[in-house]
């Protein structure tokens, strides 16, 4: 079977470490969302059974079917316009906002639509976007640094000397010395951890105008503006080919299917993907998509156990979590920037779209992943008209 002989310890780290970063970072929000809408305590373990089997079912399958890295995760920007935008919709009728947004996921996706609109991103403008979601976790390197200097500076050393002695391995001896030194210094938090399976909830749907227009709408285009986009984006940034089409369009029908349950709205992920798509994962980009199933074997065990995994992920100090991503991510920074900036023709284009997205500017709901993009483009068509326009105004005279 080509997954066993492919499969390698770094490739699992890196699903492990995707996991751990996508979990630790915005779980928060997600329990938030659902507190907004109403959820019992029973309704947000099983919106975490939801989350985690839609994004573990769509990790292994959509990544072992075309054998590259397609990494899926829970819209984060959507958990918080929820949050802001769910005031007086009760759980029923969020559910059949979330159904009704489901179905226009998978619609955009199997229609081709949004591939047709994907495709006309230049690579150094995705590649520009990519470097600008990913700067702020590995500046986040260093300002571990401020609160736990000697574990920051610890592991960003031997992760320095993995990559000179033994490169594959580097970010697995480094999360291993982070772990050790968080337990010497009593950081790791494990006193929370219990077995707790997670039993699925089914939430009967209500549609109503005032959820679909407040809640179904504003949910369906901030995922695909600000997760789906950026997603897409980072696939091709990183080298990889994906038919975008059914890929969008089976992350929909998983949506559809869980959305009873608590899986509010699930697309492609980008930073995260990020990791499992980078050298860390395997020295062959081809075998690189192991990273990703790895994740969503991980994802699936947040689903079956969703309390106990997801204690486990808190235990961690924030400054490991925050140091092991950067350095993870340190190479597909730098292969970001160097393909934004390689075309001189677009390098401009691309720094701003860069800036933009690292300034990290929310308009409208929408992250600023999409609106660099949309100055990418602006600039770019205007440098573009700027160099066309002498001839015309020399034929004029």
């Amino acid at each position: 079977m080509r997954l066993i002989r492919d499969l390698s310890l770094p490739a699992v780290i890196a699903g492990f470490v995707t996991v751990l970063v996508g979990f630790t970072s915005s779980a928060v929000i997600v329990f938030q969302a659902a507190n907004a809408v109403g959820a019992s305590a029973a309704q947000v373990a099983s919106w975490m059974w939801a989350l985690g089997l839609g994004m573990g079912l769509t990790c292994i399958l959509l990544s072992l079917r075309y054998r590259v890295p397609v990494v899926t995760a829970w819209s984060t920007p959507g958990a918080a316009m929820l949050i802001t935008g769910a005031a007086g919709v009760t759980i029923g009728e969020a559910t059949g906002a979330f159904l009704v947004s489901a179905a226009m996921i998978t619609v955009a996706g199997f229609s081709g639509w949004f591939e047709r609109m994907i495709n006309r991103i230049p690579v150094s403008l995705a590649s520009g976007m990519l470097a600008g979601v990913l700067l702020r976790f590995g500046m986040d390197v260093f300002t571990a640094m401020k609160t736990q200097f000697l574990l920051a500076f610890l592991m960003f050393l031997a992760y320095l000397l993995g990559r000179r002695a033994f490169p594959r391995y580097a970010v697995i001896a480094t999360l291993a010395l982070g772990i050790a030194i968080a337990a010497a210094q009593g950081l790791l938090r494990l006193e929370g951890v219990r077995l707790d399976l997670a039993r699925p909830e089914f939430v009967m749907p209500v549609f109503s105008l005032p959820a679909l227009i407040g809640v179904a709408l504003p949910l369906f285009v901030v995922t695909m503006a600000s997760q789906n986009v950026p997603g897409v984006a980072v696939i091709r940034a990183s080298g990889y080919a994906v038919p975008i089409s059914p890929v969008i369009g089976w992350t929909g029908v998983a949506n559809l299917l869980l959305a009873p349950f608590g899986g509010y709205a699930l697309n492609l992920a980008a930073i995260t993907a990020a990791i499992c798509m980078g050298r860390e994962a395997h020295e062959d980009p081809a075998r690189r998509y192991v990273a990703a199933v790895a994740a969503g074997c991980f994802y699936l065990l947040i689903g079956v156990f969703g309390a106990a995994v997801g204690a486990v992920f808190a235990a961690f100090p924030k400054e490991l979590v925050l140091v092991i991503a950067g350095l993870a991510l340190f190479g597909t920074i730098g292969n970001g920037l160097a393909a934004a900036l390689g075309n001189e023709s677009e390098r401009e284009p691309a720094l701003v779209t860069f800036l933009v997205t690292a300034s990290g500017v929310t308009l409208f709901g929408i992250g600023s992943a999409f609106w660099g993009l949309v100055a990418g483009v602006i600039a770019l068509l205007a440098l573009r008209y700027r160099k066309a326009a002498p001839p015309q105004q020399a034929h004029g005279k």
